[in-house]
């Protein structure tokens, strides 16, 4: 009787694995500026805000995201709160003009991102701001 074969031994290579799909993101960002304590708008912002309305208009493939941050006064707990309503101010503004709210995402900092590092008014002023991203991110396939 004839013996089958013996299974073939276990290969040692490691199965290959795919490499991750490069990722390209593209970045355009603004910022708009808030008086002490405050989330209106002022026409400055609603400018630059339209301004970046137009261009989201041309790049549909680009989703936005706005960060709301404040100067150090304040308490931790209360700058979140006035730098959420500040993202939601421009938010607000950007739907109004016709802007789809499947692309627009919020979130608060706080104090937690200053720009300007002193303690004083011309820091502040820097720092009470509105950041606008409009991030494209484009994946293709490794070949």
């Amino acid at each position: 009787m004839a013996q089958a074969a013996p299974p073939p031994p276990p290969s040692s290579a490691p199965e290959a694995k795919r490499a991750p799909a490069p990722l390209s993101v593209e970045i355009v960002a603004t910022s708009v500026y808030f008086g002490f304590d405050s989330s209106e708008l002022s026409a400055q912002a609603r400018d630059t805000l339209q301004a970046f309305f137009d261009l989201a208009q041309q790049r549909p493939d680009q989703n936005l995201r706005i960060e709301g941050n404040c100067d150090e006064r304040g308490t931790r707990e209360y700058n979140l709160a006035l730098g959420q309503r500040r993202a939601d101010a421009a938010k607000t503004y950007l739907l109004n003009l016709g802007l789809e709210p499947s692309r627009i995402t919020t979130i608060s900092y706080g104090e937690e991102r200053p720009r300007a590092p002193g303690h004083d008014k011309a820091a502040w002023r820097q720092n009470r701001r509105d950041d606008l991203m409009a991030v494209t991110a484009a994946v293709s396939e490794a070949r």
